[in-house]
């Protein structure tokens, strides 16, 4: 889903939509979803950049959204609300598209400033806001009673029914593919987002895995009014991470991930290098008696931006979905987009092609 705070979502102004079969109407109802094809004008791409935590800064927000996709800006990467203030601000200065806002709540030994975060939002008149990780029942009332847009990242089903209640309006559905946090549950993205089709009435975009323009068509097949990205933008050259990082991103394949954490249920995506490998090692060696402390030298998050200064890809942990395996260089945003379209357009005739060949009609 990246350097995924919970790897996120993308938005309903520039998330384009391709409306699905019963839920057409729905889905257009505030005009707030252009329609996919949209895309193919360069006007809008039914494609956003997820909330996540370090890479989710004012320039890649940006180059997205000056590619026609939603960007999004990730709140606490900005450290305080004032901050938040003046990176929204310039954010405005780079791009006169749409764009959103991740504010992504987790537990914490001392725990942001929720309250000054989500209370910057609001007062810069931001449109879209997107939430992931604890309940966001509070979080989208506050919002919503702005005017915002409201989209909540889930893994599950039931978190999506769950979040659909409480009024969120998008609901980013992330398969287990995804970078970052994918939940307990271990459903992909095939099965999850037909689910989704089946059970979820709101509007949702799929995520987790997701880098090539086939995969577009697929999500729109399924139900999705669109797509999150948040590993593929951060092999772009808009992104902050060191070249080296990027680089790795590119000689991975798709069995080059780790997941940590499964005893202490708090499951984390992330890249193989060495100290995540060394993790897996002492993992497997305690069992069900592994404890945080055991892996907390390794995995704590000084280690991890030393090693993004130092930019030693081996060097910390850092969050990377199934999809390296489809990354094979590193273009611009620019560039990126407008290939990522060019393969849904193009797998999207295809298909189309062989259905009506293969008509009785």
């Amino acid at each position: 889903s990246s350097r995924s705070s919970s790897s996120s979502s993308s938005s309903r102004e520039v998330v384009a939509s391709q409306p699905a079969r019963q839920a057409s109407d729905r889905r257009r109802r505030d005009g707030a979803l252009p329609h996919a094809a949209h895309g193919a004008a360069r006007h809008r791409a039914p494609g956003g950049l997820g909330g996540m935590t370090g890479t989710g800064g004012v320039e890649l927000a940006a180059a997205v959204s000056n590619a026609g996709g939603l960007g999004m800006l990730t709140a606490l990467n900005s450290g305080t609300a004032e901050q938040l203030k003046k990176d929204i601000a310039r954010l405005r200065t780079l791009t006169d598209k749409p764009f959103g806002v991740n504010l992504t709540i987790l537990p914490a030994m001392v725990p942001p400033d929720y309250e000054s975060f989500a209370k910057a939002i609001i007062d810069s008149g931001v449109k879209v806001v997107e939430t992931a990780g604890s309940n966001p029942k509070k979080w989208v009332a506050m919002f919503k009673a702005a005017g915002c847009i409201s989209i909540h990242k889930c893994v599950t089903i039931q978190h999506a029914l769950s979040a659909q209640r409480m009024g969120v309006d998008v609901l980013s559905i992330d398969a287990f593919e995804c970078a970052g946090h994918p939940g307990e549950a271990d459903v992909g993205g095939m099965v999850l987002f037909s689910r989704a089709a089946q059970e979820i009435k709101s509007i949702w975009i799929a995520s987790g895995g997701i880098a090539v323009g086939r995969q577009l068509t697929a999500c729109l097949a399924l139900g999705a009014s669109g797509v999150n990205m948040g590993t593929a933008f951060c092999a772009t050259k808009e992104c902050p991470w060191p070249e080296s990082f990027k680089q790795k991103v590119v000689d991975s394949k798709e069995t080059d991930t780790v997941l940590m954490f499964r005893q202490l249920h708090n499951t984390a995506r992330v890249i193989r290098n060495k100290v995540s490998s060394e993790v897996e090692a002492i993992a497997l060696e305690k069992g069900k008696d592994l404890d945080f402390s055991d892996v907390a030298d390794l995995v704590k998050g000084d280690r991890g931006r030393e090693a993004e200064r130092n930019g030693d890809p081996d060097g910390g942990i850092w969050t990377a979905g199934q999809c390296i395996g489809l990354i094979h260089d590193i273009p611009t945003v620019q560039q990126f987009m407008d290939r990522f379209i060019g393969e849904a357009e193009a797998s999207t005739k295809h298909v189309l092609a062989g259905v009506l060949s293969n008509s009785r009609l």
